[in-house]
This record gives C-alpha cells, sequence and structure tokens, in this order.
C-alpha cells in the first residue's frame, strides 16, 4: 500500500503550479515559471519521501497553458533533461504518480470543441508521464461527466470518444472516478465492461450515490477492473463526511475513527490511496502514522520523528456575539470599462474599450 495527498504541500514555501496571465504569455515568462515549478515538484517529492508519502497527485499547472494553442515553445525538448530526472528519483524511490485533469475535461460533451479540448489537456497531462518515463501505472483520472438529458447517450458519447483517444499511450493511462451525484460505481462499471478502463474507487462518493453495494463489495468490483501489470493496484480516493456541513462537502482533516472503520473494510485488500483532504499532508502524515500501527506500513526508519503541523484557524461564525452585517447595495456609478478579464485555457472574446467623445 502506498498513502499520499494531492498536488499542493503546504508546508513548503514554494509552489509547484506558478503561472501568470495569458495576456501576458511569452516564452522566457514559461521557461522561468515551468523552471521554478519542477524545482518546487522536486522539494515536494523529497519531502513525501521523508515521511513515507509515496503517492502523490501531480497538479496540471506545472507547465502554463500546456493546452492552449499559444503555448507553441517546445517545453518538451526544452527541459527534458528534469521531467528524465524527476522521473528517475520516482522510480529509485517505487512512487506512484497520478494526474487529475481539471474538471473542464469532458469526454461526453455533446459540444465536439470541448471534447477537443478536453483530448488536448489528457495528451498535454500524458506527455509528462511519458518524459518522466513512467509506465502505464501511472494514470489520468477523470470522471464519466455530465448527463445532458439522457444519460444512457452521454455514457454512449464518453465510449466513443475513448475508443478513438489518440495516442495509446493517453488511452492505456486513462482511469474513470465513481462520483457523488451522477455516475454511481455501477454505472462506470459498466463502462469497464465497454472499454476495459479501470475504475479509480472513491469510497466517500460511494457513500453518497451507490446501488446498495457494501464498501468491502464495492472495493472489490473496482479492484477487479485494475489488470496487475498494465495497471498495478486499485488506486482509490479517502475521504469523509465533513460534520455538518451539506452532504458531500469533504472533511478538513483525517477523522481517525473513520479511517480505522475504512481501514476494517479493506481486509487486507492492497490500495494505493489518495487523501482528499483540506489539510493535505498533514492528514497524510497522521495516516500513515495509523497505518504503520496496523501493519499496512512498513515501520518508520530508525530516529524517524513526524513533522508538527501548526493548527488550521477557523473563521469565527457570524453567529458567536456579533450581529449578522447587512448587505449593502453596490451604488450606482458611471459606466466604466469592464475590468480585464481572468485567464484560462479556452480561448475568450476581445474586450473593447470604450472610447471617450472628443470635445466639439
Amino acid at each position: 500500500m502506498k498513502i499520499g495527498y494531492p498536488c499542493v504541500n503546504e508546508t513548503l514555501p514554494c509552489s509547484a503550479a506558478g503561472t501568470f496571465r495569458l495576456a501576458s504569455y511569452s516564452e522566457e515568462r514559461l521557461v522561468t515559471t515551468v523552471a521554478a515549478n519542477l524545482a518546487c515538484l522536486r522539494q515536494i517529492l523529497e519531502w513525501n519521501v521523508a515521511h513515507g508519502l509515496l503517492f502523490f497527485r501531480m497538479g496540471s499547472g506545472i507547465v502554463p497553458f500546456g493546452s492552449h494553442e499559444v503555448n507553441t515553445f517546445p517545453w518538451q525538448a526544452h527541459f527534458k533533461a528534469e521531467f528524465q530526472a524527476l522521473g528517475a528519483y520516482i522510480r529509485q524511490h517505487g512512487m506512484r504518480i497520478s494526474f487529475h485533469p481539471d474538471q473542464f475535461v469532458v469526454l461526453n460533451s455533446p459540444d465536439p470543441a470541448i471534447v477537443q479540448r478536453s483530448v488536448a489537456e489528457l495528451v498535454y497531462q500524458g506527455l509528462m508521464l511519458d518524459l518522466m518515463e513512467l509506465d502505464s501505472t501511472a494514470k489520468l483520472q477523470i470522471h464519466a461527466g455530465g448527463a445532458y438529458g439522457d444519460k444512457g447517450a452521454a455514457l454512449a458519447r464518453w465510449v466513443e470518444t475513448f475508443q478513438t483517444l489518440v495516442p495509446e499511450a493517453v488511452k492505456i493511462r486513462l482511469v474513470v472516478e465513481n462520483d457523488d451525484r451522477l455516475y454511481s460505481l455501477r454505472e462506470c462499471l459498466s463502462l469497464h465492461d465497454l472499454t476495459g478502463v479501470p475504475i479509480l474507487f472513491d469510497n466517500f462518493h460511494h457513500e453518497c450515490l451507490n446501488h446498495g453495494e457494501p464498501m468491502r463489495e464495492a472495493l472489490r468490483l473496482a479492484a477487479a477492473t485494475w489488470h496487475p501489470v498494465r495497471d498495478g493496484v486499485l488506486m482509490m480516493d479517502y475521504s469523509s463526511q465533513a460534520p455538518g456541513e451539506r452532504r458531500g462537502k469533504h472533511t478538513d482533516a483525517l477523522v481517525p475513527e473513520l479511517f480505522r472503520a475504512f481501514l476494517a473494510d479493506l481486509d487486507g485488500l492492497n490500495v494505493d490511496m489518495m487523501l482528499e483532504i483540506k489539510d493535505k499532508e498533514a492528514s497524510a502524515v497522521r495516516a500513515a502514522q495509523v497505518l504503520r500501527e496496523l501493519g499496512y506500513l512498513p515501520p518508520a526508519p530508525a530516529g524517524y520523528a513526524p513533522p508538527t503541523f501548526a493548527p488550521r484557524p477557523t473563521p469565527p461564525l457570524a453567529t458567536e456575539g456579533r450581529p449578522v452585517p447587512p448587505i449593502k447595495k453596490p451604488r450606482k456609478t458611471a459606466s466604466k470599462p469592464a475590468p480585464a478579464e481572468a485567464d484560462s485555457a479556452a480561448p475568450k472574446a476581445k474586450r473593447v474599450a470604450a472610447k471617450k467623445p472628443t470635445a466639439p
């Protein structure tokens, strides 16, 4: 078993997802930003190895605008040595790596343009895994997508898109995650039956949306979709319900008693577990301690001392001794040019600034 957390290490004073505005794009800025992101990523991996956290989900933003048409710089060749060094470190320490493309990656959209951009994003992220020379057990994790008023037709579009994915290296890395609102484990199993795609199991989503399968059975149904050589052991996401919050909201920190109860359902099943918990590496370190106690992980090296984490600040509720301030209506002002728009990978309409009338 391996355990880890996604994307961001809040202990380190750096980010592996530095970016800039699309309007500020230049090759010089791209090179500087990617170099800093890769350097921080190495620090994160080293920190994780030092604390026995050998499963890590890399963030999608290592190369800003990596799948955008504006980015024509040959970053693959320019940073080939850096990616190879990261891959060598990952293999040396027996780490497991994945990506989870953002929610705009939707393979079953009825809009061909969205599907095209989604495939481009998968190709970009798969290319980073290829540059690191990682095998097909390093995965790209996505959801089944939307229902669009006809879930059967939406699933059929997913299958159709999957079957036409190129290159093959992307297709062989793809896994589909059961979600908490639309596509349950059972429906993801139907995708597996039609395509062979493995199912990345999310325990919390299964608690929110299921067809009565007990957790122990659901885990084994998902695990059976993973080929032991091509795919490796089952990847899964773990979280639990945040108390007093809307149904489906992840907890801010590991709840040890719930975690131990879930481990009983594993009953010896080998999984690589990603903690989708707000305090990230702090909960991962605590979970690793529980796993060592129960024999799921080897003992820590002699002299190992787990890090200490500052408590997360909790904002006071508005009802704690203070009245809720009234909502102020914005004052009407003269029309002004709209502020600059935030950038994203999607194309944007150009703004036309209003010209002041000239004096007669």
